[in-house]
């Protein structure tokens, strides 16, 4: 079904309140990811605005879609998701990262609901994903289980385990979300202020190591709101084994001092950063 043009519009408004939450919530705990949250705001706006099977109201509901953030470090990104979406006030974002707050620095899915699954360590999200899939198999339940990670999430063994396992299953209600931004905690060997030369880069040509694994595979642009809304759809409706979205996005998208700047994976936010970036958001938002 495509989208009006009221609907993309509001979509794009909630991608940035998404973004604004997100750089006010790490101002305020004084530390904070904030470069792969803003890769993956427009990804995370449509899956609980359009394509995620989901209901505030009843949160365990038994058929409801599940979705596990891999890459766990981007959680103040799924939080302000939830809290848009919810789930709870969007005011307990103010919370994030404090010692008694339900928004821990990774998702807990014991403290906070719309969690599906304690996520952190990366690599370690696409296996319940995994048995959640077969698991819906072998009750016959309905439900679509999505799992996104990201470049350093494909750098683990584990992803790679659960990859062969759903292909030898042909698990069609399982889709993964690549979030490829491309960038990392410490950059490349070749970028000035590169700190560890033996980290390797993100993975190449990740659609032939997929399909090796017996993946179906989706190529889209990660802020292309109706593209990804369609792949999301595509995915679903494919019957001969799992999917994985490889959706290319940009790391800090939205703040241009932290668009592809390794350094914003994770740093302070200063008022003067605040400032600007509330600024940039803002303008965004009148301009739609």
């Amino acid at each position: 079904m495509e989208l009006s043009s009221e609907r993309l519009k509001e979509l794009k408004r909630l991608a940035i309140k998404l973004r604004r939450h997100v750089v006010q919530s790490v101002h305020h705990a004084g530390a904070g990811h904030l470069g792969g949250p803003m890769s993956a705001a427009d990804m995370l706006i449509c899956l609980y605005f359009e394509v995620l099977n989901i209901d505030p109201q009843y949160p365990d509901k038994t058929n409801r879609d599940r979705f596990i953030l891999s890459k766990g470090h981007s959680s103040i990104g799924l939080y302000a998701a939830l809290a848009l979406r919810g789930y709870f006030p969007e005011t307990e974002l103010k919370t994030f990262d404090e010692i008694d707050s339900r928004l821990q620095g990774h998702p807990a899915m014991d403290l906070l609901p719309g969690i599906d699954m304690s996520s952190g360590s990366l690599g370690q999200g696409l296996s319940p994903g995994l048995g959640m899939a077969m698991a819906a198999k072998i009750k016959k339940s309905k439900f679509h289980t999505f799992v996104m990670i990201g470049d350093g999430d494909s750098q683990e063994g584990q992803i790679w385990e659960a990859a062969l396992i759903a292909g030898k299953y042909k698990l069609n209600n399982l889709t993964a979300i690549l979030d490829l931004n491309g960038l990392q905690q410490y950059g490349w060997s070749t970028e000035e202020g590169y700190k560890k030369p033996n980290r390797m880069p993100p993975q190449e040509n990740p659609v032939s190591r997929w399909q090796a694994f017996g993946w179906n595979t989706i190529e889209a642009d990660g802020h292309d709101i109706p593209e990804f809304i369609k792949a999301c759809s595509e995915a679903k409706a494919y019957t001969d084994g799992p999917t994985i979205i490889i959706s290319k996005t940009t790391k800090g998208k939205g703040i241009s001092y932290m668009e592809n700047d390794f350094s914003w994976h994770s740093k302070p936010v200063t008022e003067t950063d605040l400032e600007t970036a509330i600024l940039e958001l803002d303008a965004q938002e009148a301009a739609l």
